[in-house]
């Protein structure tokens, strides 16, 4: 079955090249037992790629069951998934099989399974790589041969390093992974689902069908669609219903875009004292980057120098690497011809601004001496703080490791 087919088949309007990769993969996996991770926003959709991938598998004639597991209480998702005893809890009167028993043979969709409790994941983790559970309040092992398709719109790799997802269990559900794409990638095809629903609805209620004029469909494409596909279908349906005329401008469609606004008019820029302090602010860093290659430069032709003066390199290696050793000497960073200035003078003219008066020469050299005799007292602080250590002074003082140490020996720091 081809790609265009799979589409027929499972009602999936769109041609995004992201949106056939995805039914591509699907189509190639199902004939396996791999377990499949689906990841992509809240609704894209992810849901009609268990069904694509267990009715192209060989589990087809076999149970399909689907598992919303944000929707279950961490109090019974043990119990919905791997069943449970007599008198486990309670409130359990009779014993119960779970999703896992049930669907024995076949395929097990568990949506949303970034909200699975840590405690549930072990038990997942074990079915997955031994097929086996135990149910709740026993002690006897039970036997499950199910295919695990998962999906989730979480972040799971910003899940594992908080701690609320187990990395074992991420590895082994993402043997193959399935990337759904979002409805604001997917340009043109929002116009095709559009025109999709707009027949569905009219076929519904027994109505004429809607049609966006042209201003309308270009609004229709460049809005965000933070809830995908699920929203844009909300929106043609509520404009179905609501809206007697059957052509709609661009003015009506914005009654149901409200934040439209916000998500693509351009910001405007002033240029205003808070916008110049914040380029002079960065062109400062800059510069401040440029100074340290610079001295980090000079510090490397006088180690390479220091080596060859103790005789260190041999003679052969001098003469192999006798081009890059010319041409570490011949190479210097060029620094803007006002680099200097701007950081000498940068807190001064600061200075300058609040005080509303121009400051003499002795003034600005004074300042910068003040600047200087603080800078040490700062970077003496920071080692005092943390014993020494100039790693953690240097990240303290917001520089680097090796700015730290040429500091302390140009200033003379014990």
């Amino acid at each position: 079955m081809d790609i265009q087919q799979i589409k027929q088949r499972f009602g999936i309007i769109g041609t995004f090249p992201g949106l056939d990769r995805a039914i591509d993969i699907a189509r190639q996996v199902a004939p396996t037992d791999l377990s499949v991770l689906i990841t992509g926003e809240s609704g894209t959709g992810k849901e009609a790629f268990p069904q694509i991938i267990h009715s192209l598998g060989i589990r087809k004639h076999g149970p399909y069951i689907a598992v919303n597991c944000g929707a279950i209480p961490d109090g019974t998702i043990d119990s919905e998934l791997f069943g449970h005893e007599k008198g486990a809890f309670t409130g359990a009167t009779d014993a119960r099989k779970g999703y896992f028993e049930v669907s024995n043979g076949g395929t097990i969709f568990l949506d949303e399974v970034a909200e699975l409790p840590l405690s549930t994941q072990v038990r997942l983790l074990r079915v997955l790589e031994t097929g086996e559970f135990i149910r709740v309040g026993s002690s006897k092992v039970i036997k499950t041969d199910v295919r695990v398709v998962a999906a989730t719109n979480l972040d799971i790799v910003q899940a594992i390093r908080k701690g609320k997802f187990r990395e074992d269990l991420y590895y082994r559900l993402n043997t193959v992974p399935i990337q759904m794409p979002s409805l604001k990638e997917r340009g043109n095809d929002i116009l095709l689902l559009f025109r999709k629903f707009a027949a569905d609805f009219s076929e519904r209620y027994r109505m004429p069908t809607i049609r966006l004029e042209e201003e309308a469909r270009q609004i229709l494409v460049n809005y965000e669609w933070p809830g995908n596909v699920r929203q844009l279908k909300n929106v043609t349906e509520q404009i179905s219903i609501i809206e007697q005329e059957r052509e709609i401008s661009a003015a009506v469609l914005m009654h149901y875009l409200p934040d439209y606004h916000k998500t693509r008019l351009p910001a405007l820029i002033r240029k205003d004292s808070v916008t110049e302090e914040a380029f002079n602010s960065e062109r400062e860093i800059l510069y401040k980057v440029l100074f340290d290659m610079k001295s980090d430069m000079n510090d490397l032709k006088k180690l390479v120098a220091q080596i060859m003066k103790k005789g260190s390199v041999s003679t052969d290696f001098e003469q192999e690497n006798e081009g890059i050793i010319k041409k570490l000497y011949t190479t210097d960073v060029d620094l803007p011809t006002d680099a200097e200035n701007l950081i000498t003078h940068q807190m001064t003219r600061r200075k300058d601004r609040a005080e509303e008066h121009i400051l003499d020469t002795e003034e600005i050299v004074e300042e910068s001496l003040s600047l200087e005799d603080k800078e040490i007292e700062m970077i003496i602080k920071a080692l005092e703080k943390h014993n020494g250590k100039r790693k953690y002074a240097a990240q303290d003082l917001g520089i680097s490791e090796r700015t730290l140490y040429r500091k302390i020996k140009e200033y003379n720091i014990e």
